[in-house]
């Protein structure tokens, strides 16, 4: 049958998908719109099959946090060029799932799969999405984070690529606090800490540390008495960088994370510390030390 302008222009505006598609998934379907639309997704899953050995290096980071600020969640979705990751209707995708994982708290891809975001589930969002930009299309991984008497914000940097969820302890004055762990959560996106103290930090890997300044200092020629001050401080320098707590703040050098937490806790009345985050760098893999509940 013969198949209009129109109709091509009414399934395009309905999926997004390209011109030449649309035409050809009425002819297929006969002109029947409803199987258009299916004939259109089954296109996404042969696509995402067809393309499972491309590689999916760009994407977008997003993260979604209760109004109460006692849940967060953040999720990673890959595709194959930054031109994807660009367009709109990707990143509102992204920024749509993550609000679903908040809602649904999934533990598993096939549980994220079958999550709703409105009148469609995520796999077959994606599905549509493939269908569109003939690309591979993948959740790399998400997680969430709750708690009952702390307080989670989120942060996700210029350009959508560095996202983080961080939790406190505590909580003052609502605005106050909200700057607060934006400010804390901006530190882990800039200064990549691998933990939020030193008590977190393995023994094996303070002793591979020590080991390595020993050597350093032993081939320096400093006189033991020396080399042992020397090691320490090159200890106590490396628990700066890999600390939150111990860092120079990033707006404030003069003063550590540690202190910033305290100055709020002192001027609100309560006690203020970093209980965990979860920092998504698009692309990398996530240390356990900043596992979420449900990260995947």
């Amino acid at each position: 049958m013969a198949i209009s302008a129109q109709d091509v222009k009414s399934l395009r505006d309905r999926t997004g998908a390209g011109m030449a598609d649309c035409k050809k998934a009425l002819e297929e379907s006969n002109g029947d719109m409803n199987a258009a639309i299916e004939f259109l997704r089954k296109k996404g899953a042969a696509t995402a099959a067809k393309r499972a050995d491309k590689t999916a290096n760009e994407g977008v980071v997003a993260t979604a946090v209760t109004p109460d600020h006692k849940r967060g969640a953040i999720v990673e979705v890959n595709c194959e060029t930054d031109f994807v990751a660009r367009n709109e209707e990707f990143s509102t995708f992204v920024r749509r799932l993550a609000q679903a994982v908040l809602d649904g708290s999934p533990s598993t891809q096939d549980e994220l799969q079958k999550l709703s975001l409105g009148d469609i589930t995520v796999e077959t969002a994606m599905h549509e999405l493939l269908g569109k930009f003939s690309e591979r299309i993948e959740v790399r991984r998400f997680g969430t984070l709750s708690t009952t008497d702390g307080y989670i914000a989120d942060y996700v940097h210029h350009g959508d690529k560095l996202g983080v969820l961080i939790e406190l302890s505590g909580a003052g004055d609502v605005e106050r606090t909200n700057t607060l762990a934006r400010d804390v959560a901006m530190q882990v996106a800039a200064m990549n800490p691998g933990y939020v103290n030193r008590t977190e930090v393995p023994e094996s890997i303070v002793a591979k540390e020590r080991e390595i300044f020993s050597e350093q200092t032993a081939a320096e020629g400093k006189k033991p008495e020396i080399a042992e001050k020397i090691v320490n401080n090159r200890v106590e320098k490396f628990y700066g960088d890999v600390c939150l707590v111990e860092q120079s703040f990033v707006k404030d050098s003069a003063k550590t994370i540690k202190e910033i937490l305290a100055d709020f806790g002192k001027a609100e009345g309560v006690t203020v510390d970093v209980r965990r985050f979860v920092r998504f760098n698009l692309g990398e893999s996530m240390p356990v030390s900043q596992e979420a509940e449900t990260a995947q």
